[in-house]
């Protein structure tokens, strides 16, 4: 599949697989800027994508930063109507600084397919084993 890109500044990253397999293209940061702990900042990344009908494209973290620094993602969808810069929100929530260079990947973008749906409103559902159960009603 190949999907439209545009670059915003002339050197910003395309995104990229870093090894064959992976899920997840790598997103670049556009710009510096040190995260206090607690604190989000909206990154640029200095593209914008064209994604065609019934895709989407999901921003998701990178586990080292997540893992080792604490940094996670925050509203990571790309609708296929978007056509804005692609930015990436991240919150540190550790309680270390965390200084994000320009060109550091910060951030993973997954695309994938989606569907539209039509809800049919109904006053009975399918019982399943589970039946109504929230979050975590199978154990811990």
């Amino acid at each position: 599949m190949k999907i439209k890109i545009k670059k915003i500044y002339p050197d910003a990253i395309i995104p990229s697989y870093q090894r064959k397999g992976d899920a997840g293209l790598d997103l670049c940061a556009y710009e510096e800027y040190e995260l206090k702990p607690g604190e989000r900042h909206a990154f640029k990344t200095g593209i914008a994508l064209e994604l065609p009908n019934g895709y989407v494209a999901l921003i998701w973290d990178r586990s080292g930063l997540a893992v080792k620094h604490g940094l996670t993602c925050l509203a990571g969808v790309v609708d296929t109507n978007d056509r804005g810069e692609v930015m990436v929100c991240l919150l540190n929530s550790s309680k270390e600084k965390y200084k994000v260079e320009k060109g550091h990947r910060i951030a993973q973008l997954l695309i994938q397919p989606v569907e539209q749906v039509e809800f049919e409103e109904t006053s009975e559902l399918l019982e399943t084993e589970r039946g109504n159960g929230w979050s975590g009603s199978s154990g811990y």
